[in-house]
């Protein structure tokens, strides 16, 4: 089998063959734009499918809750800090707005949703309208929360991460992902104290979560766990 194969299929749109050298078993997971295995150098393909066949309905179920929902008029995002919602508009270009209801993304007349491009543009559109909010909402949160425990920073960068919620570089350059205007305001303090614990410690050892459990009445590793389960919305 090529190192690299792609399957069209019903389910997941599309599933992932990747032979890496070392693999001794056939490693599953789904992405929201398929689902990618890892297997074995010289796997055939029919058995790696064949073998894929017990775990398809528990896959495909994880699948549904990650795969991508369409954006239209009926489309929200309702999370504790950030709201979004489509509107028709009378502008010839797609356009952003906060209202008091929340973010709005006007469209233009006739807009046809099922086509991938107006799908891919409106995804862009609301990542930019995370990255608008957030720069409005986390930074002031940083400085209150590091006025009160008396910490200090350099400055704060916001950044569209998807895998990392936030960083604390050697210099205390704090990182915020956008994403984090999506999870709830309990785990958005966690996140912000986390980076904040680093620039006392940057490591993760016993003194880095002694020092952020006194900053969350010694909840830091329930938050953290919570935190590992939580997936956003978009």
């Amino acid at each position: 089998m090529a190192t690299k194969r792609i399957i069209a299929d019903d389910d997941f749109g599309q599933i992932v063959l990747r032979s890496r050298r070392g693999a001794r078993n056939i490693t599953m997971r789904v992405k929201p734009d398929g689902l990618y295995l890892t297997v074995p150098p010289r796997s055939r393909t029919e058995a790696v499918l064949e073998a894929l066949r017990p775990f398809r309905a528990r896959l495909l179920e994880q699948y549904l809750q990650v795969k991508p929902k369409r954006i239209d008029f009926d489309y929200r995002i309702q999370a504790e800090c950030f709201r979004l919602s489509l509107a028709p508009g009378s502008w010839k270009c797609f356009t952003i707005r906060h209202t008091e209801e929340g973010m709005v993304i006007y469209c233009p007349p006739g807009t046809d949703f099922a086509l991938p491009d107006i799908q891919l543009l409106l995804r862009n559109a609301i990542i930019r309208a995370l990255k608008r909010a957030a720069e409005s909402y986390l930074p002031s949160l940083l400085a209150t929360w590091a006025e009160r425990f008396r910490l200090t920073y350099n400055k704060v960068r916001i950044t569209g991460a998807r895998s990392r919620w936030g960083s604390c570089s050697g210099t205390r350059t704090i990182s915020l992902s956008c994403y984090l205007m999506l999870v709830p305001a309990h785990l958005m303090d966690y996140v912000i104290l986390h980076e904040l614990a680093h620039t006392k410690e940057m490591n993760h050892g016993p003194r880095f979560w002694e020092l952020l459990d006194s900053f969350t009445e010694g909840q830091s590793l329930r938050l953290r766990a919570e935190l590992r389960k939580f997936r956003t919305a978009f």
